[in-house]
């Protein structure tokens, strides 16, 4: 614990036990150091002064210095208000309060010069500033000097205890005041130096009372920089650990199994981002040393393939493997592909998951302990404890964001040697994000398409094209293609006017009558079997459009549907709707992507949908999706458990100084992997308390 972590915040001046506990609750501020790293969201200049005569309602804010000439309470009772009538000498302004009177009224003095600061408005032709900043121009002395003021975020239950941003402030003057320069550094000399950051005590000071814009910029890089460099020290220094701890199989042969499936089964000719990406595996499985890595692609972009090529290694090696996805519907699809490509080879494959008959399973139980079962394809029901291997060597877990931390550790922990693991995702994930969230992984991307497959036209219409969109999908349909129309939402929202399933229901089936069309309708809602049924008679070709919200997303792989049109487009993040347009385009057809959405969108809505239309690539739609959201959820961090709470940087802004910081910090760890140098004490001892509070996911992704 650090000296600021131990000083707790109620003995602060100005806090005391009753404002501690709403501190406690509302922000998780229990000692000085959340209090100083509690960080300002704006700033606004405080050097310019208003004449009263210069100021009209539509300024975003004024500072203005005057006397008070005379106080009036109107109103009755709970109607009351307090106005105070403000000069500068060269015209009237009107203060006024509706809380607080009666400790507000006897602290206002006539013939006493103020600064008065706030938002103006216009009431009965008159300019006046509800509830104002006010403070006797005298009383700056003494106070530190900023040129311009912090405001901080705070909750409603704080500001009806009047803990609002000024009062926020005066906490961290008190806190900076009393502590008299004496913040312990957190980051070696011999570092600032080299980089050329400013101290500690001065960043703090600085971010929260900023003398010049130059020296706000100095403290932000300051403590943008140590933020981002500890995570990465701290994830570094420990994927470090795992390789000098973790010893894994060691898959030295390439063998009959791998040699026969490449050179009689293999269905097309691999892709140069497939087998670079094979050929990284395979480094990393010849080692000696337990593979921890990520593969990235896109929909479509072969990652089973690459998943079955490294399972076909492992078997060649004397072990077992298995597979994971998150759904049954993705489990049962990765199931029929894997058969299928290995149809006629000696290797048995089985299918395990929540729906698996008692009877089957104590065969695959069995199967699996003999040592005759070699590659076992499921869900949840992996992790099960009566799930038992004789030889488990490679795990490849599918879409891993959807599973949590302690259930991937469960499938890790099912060897004595720790078997390699693989993790896929066809969400592309931002250079930023992956530093941070999986910069303990080996990272491996396949980032081109295999040969044949066309790009997805993609295209934007408001609702007056509804009737020109209809009678495409029926050209469409005549071609004997099948469409997706997905709806952000069940039922219609009281609050919110977006199209919604039921309603988008009948009014496609009013468009597509029975007697010639069918149509199946999936939702989050439905029984399990009754969304498989209606999936399968999708991916049967029974139906030829499928109304659906979200649940389609990751779902069966359907070749023959060839459009996709997407309701109330602007509902939907970026990420979300790439990943809804990656169900098209799975054939050689020529597939189509249509975004459906109202006149009135926002400017945000507008960039994710010229995005959409503008590229294909998921990689560069992950980078606008995080400048535009933040890091937020958009890899599942929340289930994943892993969220680091960044108090200052973004990802999706700071990607320079997060790939500077993480160059250092492996500079740093190449000379001292264990920090134990004395130049390195302070980074030791800050890595040791950081990742207290971390989870050490590196050995259990």
């Amino acid at each position: 614990m650090s000296e600021l972590a131990g000083l707790d915040i109620k003995f602060l001046a100005g806090v005391g036990p009753k404002r501690a506990a709403i501190l406690n609750k509302e922000l998780s501020i229990y000692s000085y150091e959340d209090l100083l790293y509690h960080f300002p969201y704006k700033y606004i200049d405080r050097t310019k002064f208003y004449e009263i005569s210069e100021i009209h309602s539509k300024l975003p804010y004024i500072q203005v210095r005057g006397e008070i000439t005379s106080i009036e309470v109107i109103g009755e009772k709970r109607q009351q208000r307090l106005v105070a009538h403000f000069t500068d000498g060269k015209g009237v302004l009107e203060l006024v309060w509706f809380k607080g009177i009666k400790y507000i009224k006897p602290s206002l003095k006539p013939n006493t010069e103020y600064i008065v600061f706030g938002k103006p408005s216009e009431f009965n032709r008159k300019i006046n500033v509800v509830h104002p900043e006010l403070e006797e121009s005298e009383a700056k002395n003494g106070k530190l000097n900023a040129s311009l003021q912090s405001f901080y975020l705070t909750t409603e239950r704080m500001k009806s205890s009047f803990i609002n941003s000024k009062a926020i402030h005066k906490l961290q003057e008190n806190a900076l005041q009393s502590l008299n320069g004496k913040i312990p550094e957190t980051l070696p000399a011999s570092l600032t130096k080299k980089i050329g950051l400013i101290n500690l005590h001065e960043a703090l000071t600085q971010i929260h009372f900023p003398s010049d814009t130059e020296v706000l910029k100095k403290a932000t890089y300051r403590l943008k920089f140590e933020e981002l460099f500890y995570i990465q020290l701290n994830i570094l220094k420990m994927k470090m650990k795992r390789k000098v701890l973790y010893r894994g199989h060691q898959f030295t042969k390439i063998g009959a199994n791998f040699n026969q499936f490449f050179q009689t089964k293999l269905p097309f000719e691999l892709t140069n981002a497939q087998k670079r990406v094979i050929k990284e595996i395979r480094k990393d499985v010849g080692s000696g040393k337990q593979m921890n890595r990520l593969l990235q692609g896109d929909v479509g972009s072969g990652k089973t393939m690459v998943g079955l090529m490294c399972m076909l290694i492992g078997l060649d090696n004397g072990c077992q493997s298995c597979l994971m996805a998150p759904t049954e519907i993705l489990a049962t699809q990765h199931m029929e592909s894997i058969s299928e490509y290995l149809e006629g080879l000696d290797i048995k494959v089985a299918l395990l998951t929540g729906s698996t008959k008692q009877k089957d399973r104590k065969i695959i139980h069995e199967q699996l302990l003999n040592g005759e079962l070699h590659i076992l394809i499921g869900t949840h029901a992996l992790l099960e404890d009566i799930v038992q291997f004789n030889n488990l060597g490679l795990v490849i877990i599918d879409e891993q964001h959807r599973f949590g931390v302690a259930q991937r550790a469960r499938l890790w922990k099912k060897n004595n040697v720790p078997p390699h693991i693989l993790v896929m995702t066809a969400t592309p994930i931002p250079r930023t994000l992956a530093m941070t969230l999986y910069g303990d992984l080996d990272v491996s991307v396949i980032d081109e398409l295999p040969p044949g497959r066309k790009p997805i036209q993609t295209v934007h219409y408001f609702e007056k094209r509804r009737k020109q969109v209809y009678d495409f999908m029926k050209k469409q349909i005549d071609l004997g293609r099948q469409i997706y129309l997905v709806y952000p939402m069940i039922k219609e929202s009281e609050k919110m006017d977006f199209k919604n399933l039921e309603e988008g229901y009948e009014s496609v089936s009013e468009y597509f009558p029975s007697e010639k069309y069918s149509i199946s309708k999936v939702h989050g809602k439905m029984k399990p079997a009754e969304k498989e049924a209606e999936m399968q008679r999708f991916a049967k070709g029974e139906t030829q459009i499928m109304v659906a919200t979200t649940v389609i997303e990751v779902g069966v792989n359907i070749p023959n549907a060839s459009v996709m049109i997407i309701e109330s487009t602007e509902r939907f993040g970026l990420s979300q709707l790439h990943q809804l347009r990656g169900r098209v385009g799975r054939g050689a057809e020529q597939s189509y992507c249509i975004l459906m959405s109202s006149y009135k969108i926002s400017n945000e809505s507008r960039k994710r949908i010229e995005t959409m239309v503008r590229t294909n690539d998921g990689f560069e739609i992950a980078e606008v999706d995080l400048k535009l959201r933040g890091p937020g959820d958009i890899e599942g961090t929340q289930q994943s458990g892993i969220s680091y709470d960044l108090k200052i940087a973004n990802l999706g802004k700071d990607g320079q100084i997060l790939q500077y910081a993480r160059d250092i910090a492996q500079e740093i760890l190449d000379n001292d992997p264990l920090l134990d140098k004395e130049e390195n004490f302070t980074l030791a001892k800050q890595v040791k308390r950081l990742s207290k509070t971390k989870i050490n996911w590196s050995v259990i992704s």
